[in-house]
């Protein structure tokens, strides 16, 4: 009999030999495969609709399992099966690529038919269940039991670590394989740069291994570089404060000497304060982070240095390039900006310049730069490294030379190591704008400052400028002369501005790779170097440095040149020129 009623489960005994057999009343459930009577079907005849007829009434105690056995079986084999499924799933998602959407999908499939499944089981005896005022039912119990199978699964951890420890030797092995990352990238050859090492001062003449070259290499624009008032300035210093000042400007640094070179460089540029920083390069990039901040917007020229670079990064600002000294590009990025964009007017806004370009000899055009400030509501800071002391009537820089007010220009500032011949930098501006920095700017706060001899050349340097104003028509004409001889320069053109001191020479035929450019350039200084003891340099960039200009040689011109030394390097180089550019001209 029991053979029989299993053959008749599982739908393999006609209804016939069943009826003989007396098990007509018990039938497969078509939809569950659960046996129930015609009984038990009134007595829960509240079932979901679509179940299936159930039978009559039969004892099934032959398979040793009654109803609520069955009904709890059933419970338990669902959401064990569906807790397996979902565990194997969770353990081997990372094991293979299938698509979100087809196991979405087949997960809601078979949680969906579980709590039907279980649903039925249970909601018979807990139909009349109140907990707290709350109806149990079937499906807020099979909820609740598949919720904490799921956060079983997903807090169990998918693999479990030997508990035997690792003996010595393991560990010892372990140790020899790891391979720790490097703290920088490989150096190639290129990288592995030995430039020339200067033996004396670097004034127009200088000694490099032992032999007197004509140096062309550094920015000594007005010639100062062993002026004898500047030395003496110096000497005295050192013999009042001695060499270092050994403290910040705000612990026990500031030296009255200080505060002179303050007031006499806002005095010299027409402004009412300035604030001396102890590091030229230091000085812009210490400037913008004090006055930008994150959610400020910077609006910069693609050809600033790396001392502007890195002040725009680390002002952490959102940063906007414009094309390199192109007015319509910084127009059209302004308007971009601005342009019904109701937020951009409550935050700070600024365009950061240079006045005179290091990496292309180029000047800004400041009388658009101010007019467009004044449109798009910005504010402008400018870089005058190697303007000051070297562009306007008496070199005051690019306000002078563009004839605009200063006090249009909100944030100037500069290095003193290029046109005074000595060291540090300053910002200059309004009284509000130099007190902010004296708390905010890191390389005043945090700095030792100015040595004060330093100081006491820049004093004396500018003293020296406005006394003699001979020094700039000297320098615009030694800039004039050595353009004309490099005007016809074979396979290289002059890119710069006619009264920038850096004449910038740039290939005519590019390679179309910057590396070969830069070898190329690198063999014309060198050849200039070895040959006919002319010392000229490319513009070489680091890794760091994020210009993507074209490269080329910078001839800087100075004042104490004289005519013999400027019809030497372009003589120098218009026969080296012709020889290594011969495949390119």
């Amino acid at each position: 009999m029991l053979s029989a009623a299993q053959d008749l489960v599982y739908g393999l005994l006609p209804t016939e030999e069943a009826e003989d057999l007396g098990l007509g009343s018990l039938r497969r459930h078509h939809h569950l495969g659960f046996l129930i009577s015609d009984d038990e079907k009134s007595s829960y005849n509240y079932l979901k609709p679509g179940i299936g007829d159930l039978s009559s009434d039969v004892d099934l105690s032959a398979f040793g399992l009654g109803l609520e056995h069955r009904r709890y079986l059933l419970a338990f084999f669902s959401v064990f099966g569906v807790s397996i499924y979902f565990g194997f799933f969770c353990n081997t998602l990372p094991s293979f690529n299938f698509k979100a959407e087809v196991m979405a999908t087949a997960v809601m499939n078979m949680t969906t038919a579980a709590l039907d499944w279980v649903s039925i089981a249970f909601d018979a005896p807990l139909a009349r269940a109140v907990v707290f005022g709350v109806h149990i039912d079937g499906h807020l119990v099979v909820e609740v039991l598949l919720i904490a199978v799921i956060l079983f699964q997903l807090t169990r951890k998918s693999y479990k670590p030997p508990k035997k420890p690792l003996t010595e030797k393991e560990i010892d092995d372990l140790c020899e394989e790891w391979i720790p990352e490097p703290l920088h990238p490989p150096i190639t050859e290129e990288m592995k740069l030995e430039p020339p090492t200067l033996e004396s001062a670097a004034g127009p003449h200088t000694v490099i291994d032992g032999k007197e070259v004509v140096n062309f290499a550094s920015a000594n624009y007005l010639g100062l570089i062993g002026d004898d008032k500047i030395i003496d300035s110096c000497v005295a210093s050192l013999e009042k404060y001695g060499v270092g000042s050994c403290g910040p400007r705000g612990f026990y640094g500031t030296i009255d000497v200080h505060l002179d070179c303050e007031t006499r460089i806002a005095k010299f540029m027409g402004t009412p304060d300035s604030i001396l920083y102890s590091y030229g390069i230091s000085t812009i990039f210490s400037v913008i982070p004090a006055f930008c901040k994150k959610g400020d917007i910077i609006v910069a020229d693609e050809g600033v240095h790396w001392g502007v670079q890195n002040g725009l990064y680390l002002s952490r600002s959102t940063v906007v390039y414009f094309k390199h000294n192109d007015m319509t590009s910084l127009e059209s990025t302004l308007e971009k900006l601005t342009r019904g964009n109701k937020q951009a007017e409550k935050i700070r806004r600024y365009i950061v310049v240079e006045a005179l370009y290091q990496n292309s000899g180029q000047i800004t055009p400041l009388n658009e730069i101010v007019r467009l400030k004044e449109k798009y509501r910005f504010r402008v800071i400018l870089e005058e490294s190697h303007s000051f002391g070297v562009l306007g009537n008496t070199g005051r820089g690019l306000a002078e030379h563009y004839g605009v007010p200063i006090e249009k220009i909100d944030i100037i500032t500069a290095s003193m190591g290029n046109a005074l011949a000595t060291d540090g930098g300053f910002c200059t501006g309004t009284a509000r704008v130099v007190d902010h920095q004296r708390l905010s700017s890191s390389g005043y706060v945090f700095s030792a400052s100015l040595p004060p001899y330093l100081a006491s050349a820049a004093i004396a340097a500018v003293d020296h400028l406005e006394d003699d104003p001979s020094l700039l028509t000297t320098l615009r004409s030694n800039i004039s002369l050595l353009r004309e001889g490099l005007s016809d320069l074979p396979g290289l053109t002059i890119a710069s501005h006619p009264l920038s001191p850096i004449v910038f020479l740039k290939l005519k035929n590019p390679t179309g790779s910057f590396k070969n450019d830069l070898e190329l350039l690198n063999k014309i200084t060198e050849r200039a170097l070895k040959e006919d003891s002319v010392f000229i340099v490319s513009t070489k960039r680091s890794v760091l440095d994020k210009c993507r200009l074209p490269v080329g040689i910078r001839v800087f011109v100075s004042a104490g040149h004289t005519a013999s030394d400027i019809k030497k390097v372009s003589d120098s180089l218009q026969r080296v020129a012709a020889l290594v550019l011969a495949e390119h001209i």
